[in-house]
């Protein structure tokens, strides 16, 4: 048993999601992103450009915020609540555009939903003119460990598209968490 939740650590999320970040990418033409979540941050560990052109503020090796951001959301809402509380305490809420939470009441109501959505989004709350869908990828252990994104120009990511965009968020979410040994029985929270 150990020896197997070794291996199942030792699990490259990059290699793993890399197949269905590129389906993803060919089914939307938008730019699609993998984070990891690390000490109250979310870090890009691949990005794929699409074929739209999109000026993004991200890159691979990068830091983010987990408040402003779809796929730091998406994490942030199937964290433990007390996790979730010393990251805010922590990290505080800074505004980086007119549209960023910075209320913790808020940003707590949201998080609510996230969760009962299964997705997140990004309304231009970290870089003006983009607008972000996520879902959580989840590890054997039933932790948000992980997240991916859609983003795109906001002129483009109208509410009809989010609504089409979020099928193929939750579907790749899911089958990525399923190659990392997650199971619905194991999840947290």
């Amino acid at each position: 048993m150990e020896i197997s939740s070794k291996l199942l650590d030792s699990i490259d999320i990059r290699s793993e999601a890399g197949p269905f970040l590129q389906q993803l990418e060919s089914a939307t033409n938008e730019v699609i992103h993998l984070v990891v979540y690390d000490q109250g941050e979310v870090v890009y560990i691949e990005k794929l450009e699409g074929t739209e052109t999109l000026r993004m503020h991200s890159k691979v090796g990068k830091r983010a915020p987990m408040h402003c951001t779809s796929v730091g959301k998406a994490i942030l809402a199937n964290l433990p609540s007390g996790v979730v509380h010393e990251i805010v305490d922590r990290k505080g809420l800074p505004m980086h555009t007119k549209h960023t939470i910075t209320d913790k009441d808020s940003l707590f109501k949201e998080l609510i939903q996230v969760k009962q959505n299964g997705y997140a989004l990004d309304l231009e709350e970290n870089e003006n003119g983009i607008t972000c869908i996520a879902a959580p990828i989840f590890d054997h252990l039933g932790k948000a460990v992980a997240a991916i994104s859609i983003s795109g120009p906001t002129i483009r990511m109208t509410e009809e598209r989010l609504e089409q965009l979020k099928e193929h968020i939750l579907d790749v979410g899911s089958q990525i968490s399923v190659r990392l040994g997650f199971s619905k029985q194991n999840q947290i929270g």
